[in-house]
């Protein structure tokens, strides 16, 4: 009972983070003013997926009207028709609309939508065609540490800190204290359950920190894509593509000769289907499994963010019909049941992306002529695992 009281004060508690930051965010739209319409809630949505050049944590609008930002600038790097420019993200005072000109040697830039255009020699502002995109400048290599990237680093420092911790308790002694009581049983668990059954008893070990690192990598971000933060670094496809060309690299180079001769020149089969295959073959291992694996998890926390937001937009877009107190409660509670789900969401994206990144590397490893020798016992013990770390 006392397990299941913790629990729910912890889920809980994750709400009342969460909420009051996205209600928040939604009294401050990406033009600077208040978000109250159903267009305006969808363009924000759109906007708030989007990375961003600043970590902008809230914003509200003073007595004399006039908009006030809170949150850190970022470095803007940039490789221009003049070589390399660099200032901070402030310099473009939070416009994404092509109204503020930032000037660097010589150079004039604007960002548009969150990507960062040079305009053209002579030019004092943006044209625009009908559809709004810029007429008179060009995209420039942007190389800017974002707010993804923030999050990358930080969640990147946050597990190297735990897990050498971990991993120096492990030199030490023999029960781990402290935080370390909570990370091994996950990393027994991608051991036992995930690295072992699909990789093999012989090779589990070599790809083992790779897993965990990736099962840890994504979980931890899908958590902080649902703090006030407002960290969506899953939901970018650059990175989810990133996360599946390591995969693919993987289990390329660790193919074994059966492998590659199943791909190119398919056993047991007639003759002039072999090509056939080994085109198909090719295919499925270059494209379709990376291409699984990037846009899986990529729809699935981007999905889960616009539904969450769109539920917390209720208390706006019907606050005419229901009131506001209806609307609001409405939108409350819709919103916690969804805000559960996808702490499990959370997990499970982490927890499928890490398994069939097993068994792609599990089935480019696998010794063919043994190929019914697959029961292999897994015990249960701890030492192994520690044994990794050391």
């Amino acid at each position: 009972m006392k397990i299941v009281q913790h629990s729910f004060k912890f889920l809980v508690l994750a709400v009342l983070m969460f909420l009051p930051s996205s209600i928040s965010a939604f009294n401050a739209g990406g033009d600077g003013g208040q978000v109250s319409g159903k267009q305006q809630v969808e363009e924000y949505i759109v906007h708030h997926l989007k990375d961003s050049h600043d970590f902008n944590l809230f914003s509200y609008t003073d007595d004399s009207g006039e908009r006030k930002h809170f949150g850190v600038a970022l470095p803007v790097i940039l490789w221009s028709s003049e070589g390399l420019v660099t200032f901070m993200s402030s310099e473009f005072h939070h416009d994404d609309n092509g109204q503020v000109i930032v000037e660097k040697d010589g150079l004039k830039f604007t960002k548009i939508h969150s990507k960062i255009y040079e305009l053209e020699k002579g030019a004092t502002a943006v044209s625009f065609d009908a559809d709004h995109h810029a007429t008179n400048g060009t995209k420039v290599l942007d190389f800017s540490i974002t707010k993804s990237v923030v999050g990358i680093l930080l969640i990147g420092l946050l597990m190297l800190f735990w897990f050498s911790r971990l991993a120096k308790q492990y030199k030490k002694k023999q029960i781990p204290t402290g935080f370390g009581r909570i990370l091994e049983p996950l990393v027994l668990y991608v051991r036992d359950e995930i690295a072992r059954p699909n990789i093999g008893e012989k090779h589990y070990r070599r790809f083992t920190g790779y897993l965990l690192t990736v099962f840890f990598f994504i979980w931890i971000l899908n958590m902080a894509g649902l703090t006030p933060l407002g960290f969506n670094v899953t939901g970018q496809l650059a990175v989810t593509a990133c996360l599946a060309i390591f995969t693919l690299i993987i289990y390329t180079i660790s193919g074994n000769k059966d492998y590659w001769m199943h791909i190119l020149w398919m056993p047991g089969v007639p003759i002039f289907v072999k090509p056939i295959l080994a085109v198909i073959e090719l295919v499925g291992a270059f494209i379709i499994k990376p291409f699984s694996l990037l846009v899986r998890l990529f729809a699935n926390i981007s999905a889960g963010h616009i539904v969450l937001m769109s539920l917390i937009a209720i208390m706006f877009t019907l606050k005419e019909s229901l009131g506001v107190v209806g609307a609001t409660s409405l939108s409350f509670v819709l919103s916690f049941f969804l805000l559960l789900i996808e702490l499990l969401v959370a997990f499970l994206q982490a927890y499928i992306f890490t398994m069939l990144s097993a068994l792609f590397i599990g089935m480019a490893v696998a010794e063919h002529d043994h190929e019914h020798d697959h029961d292999h016992e897994i015990s249960s013990d701890v030492e192994d695992v520690r044994g990794d770390f050391i």
